[in-house]
C-alpha cells in the first residue's frame, strides 16, 4: 500500500522560509513524478511544484517560481519543497503527491495526473 507522509509545515512570518518534506513508502516505482500542492481556504487545490526522478525534469507554479525548489532524494524515497521569501498568499495545506509516470509539462499541474496522495501539512504565513 503506496503511502505518503509529509512534515515540516509550520507558521513563519512573510520573508522566512520553510522546508516540506514527504517519504513515500509501498512502492518502488523506476522513473516517477513526484508534485507538491496547495490549497487554501475557499480556493481549488493547485499544483506547486513536480519532479521526474530519472531525467530530472522540474515543474513550477508561475506564482513560486525563483523562491520554491523541489528536490528528490531517490535512495530515501523523500522529496522536499524548499520554500523561501514567503508570503501571506502561501497560506495554505499543502499535499504530496505521486504517480507511477513521468511528468510533463502539460500534466504536472493537474491532480487527475496523481494517483496517490498525501493527508497534507499546514503552512501558515502571517504578514
Amino acid at each position: 500500500q503506496v503511502q505518503l507522509v509529509e512534515s515540516g509545515g509550520g507558521s513563519v512570518q512573510a520573508g522566512g522560509s520553510l522546508r516540506l518534506s514527504c517519504v513515500a513508502s509501498g512502492y518502488t516505482y523506476g522513473t516517477n513524478c513526484m508534485g507538491w500542492f496547495r490549497q487554501a481556504p475557499g480556493k481549488e487545490r493547485e499544483g506547486v511544484a513536480a519532479a521526474n526522478s530519472g531525467d530530472g525534469s522540474t515543474y513550477y507554479a508561475v506564482s513560486v517560481g525563483g523562491r520554491f525548489t523541489i528536490s528528490q532524494d531517490n535512495a530515501k524515497n523523500t522529496v522536499y519543497l524548499q520554500m523561501n521569501s514567503l508570503k501571506p498568499e502561501d497560506t495554505a495545506m499543502y499535499y504530496c503527491a505521486t504517480t507511477g509516470n513521468l511528468c510533463s509539462g502539460s500534466s504536472w499541474y493537474k491532480s487527475n495526473t496523481f494517483r496517490y496522495w498525501g493527508q497534507g501539512t499546514q503552512v501558515t504565513v502571517s504578514s
